[in-house]
């Protein structure tokens, strides 16, 4: 294991990524912005894992999630048809936000890591808001005490 792997917060969800032509540029790498893609669709089927899909959450509650900032380092190229595993670790949850620690892995060797913050919004209004509670109790077992 790796010493980026050994200092990564739990991981709670794998999602596994095909590199195609249409994520890499032309010299057939991955283009940088589309980690944000692996990232973000790691993220959606996370929540769908936990029960949360996200449009039956936006009808139910008026909740929407929006990518308020984020962080990447890049160490590795991943490139045209790699099979590539994206990881999702929360670090911070809080009552209208949370943080997660992701990365892209190719078997043992870590490509990109990032910080991505996750808030919680209206989806009217576009005004912050608490998490409705069907999110906050699925949560609730990953939040550290």
């Amino acid at each position: 294991m790796s010493d980026a792997a050994a200092a990564s917060p739990a991981v709670v969800h794998r999602h596994a990524v095909r590199v195609y032509w249409e994520d890499t540029d032309a010299g057939g790498v991955v283009f940088y912005a589309n980690y944000l893609k692996f990232f973000e669709r790691a993220r959606t089927e996370w929540l769908r894992a936990l029960g949360l899909g996200q449009q039956l959450l936006r009808e139910a509650t008026g909740a929407i999630f929006i990518v308020s900032d984020t962080a990447l380092r890049y160490r590795a190229p991943a490139r045209l048809d790699d099979l590539l595993e994206i990881t999702v670790a929360p670090t911070e949850i809080g009552r209208a936000s949370m943080v997660l620690a992701q990365q892209a892995w190719r078997g043992d060797l870590l490509l990109c890591e990032g910080t991505i913050r996750i808030g919680c919004i209206d989806a009217v209004s576009f005004r912050p808001r608490r998490f409705p509670t069907q999110i906050t109790e699925r949560l609730a077992p990953l939040s550290t005490p």
